[in-house]
């Protein structure tokens, strides 16, 4: 299946929306904390906007076509099942608040903080 979605894989990458295009430079060459993503990727039966596959994280923009959209339901259930987060942000909250956005996601991929360690433990 993914010798089929490559070419419209690559059709989406040149006909991106203002909001990908915006985000793709916050997460291209690595900018985000060294990882790798790449955009408009196939994964099993679909394609998806932008993926880290050692983090296992999706990251979706969606206009209004997605509202409500059991196609994007039965990905997300797919991508979960295959051990995926996914990350879905409305369009115009990348084009009017993509630093916002970007943060959200640099939170999420962070790594946890470690636990203090108990009193009297430690150094």
């Amino acid at each position: 299946m993914k010798r089929k979605l490559t070419p419209i894989a690559r059709k989406l990458r040149n006909n991106s929306t203002e909001a990908e295009k915006r985000l793709w430079q916050h997460l291209k060459y690595k900018q985000m904390d060294g990882l790798k993503f790449r955009r408009q990727q196939p994964v099993g039966n679909y394609i998806v906007d932008f993926i880290n596959f050692e983090k296992m994280v999706v990251i979706e923009g969606d206009g209004g076509q997605h509202a409500d959209n059991q196609h994007d339901t039965e990905r997300d259930k797919w991508l979960h099942q295959n051990g995926f987060i996914v990350l879905r942000f409305w369009n115009n909250d990348v084009l009017e608040n993509t630093e916002g956005v970007v943060e959200i996601i640099k939170q999420i991929l962070s790594p946890p903080l470690p636990l203090p360690l108990p009193p009297g433990e430690g150094n």
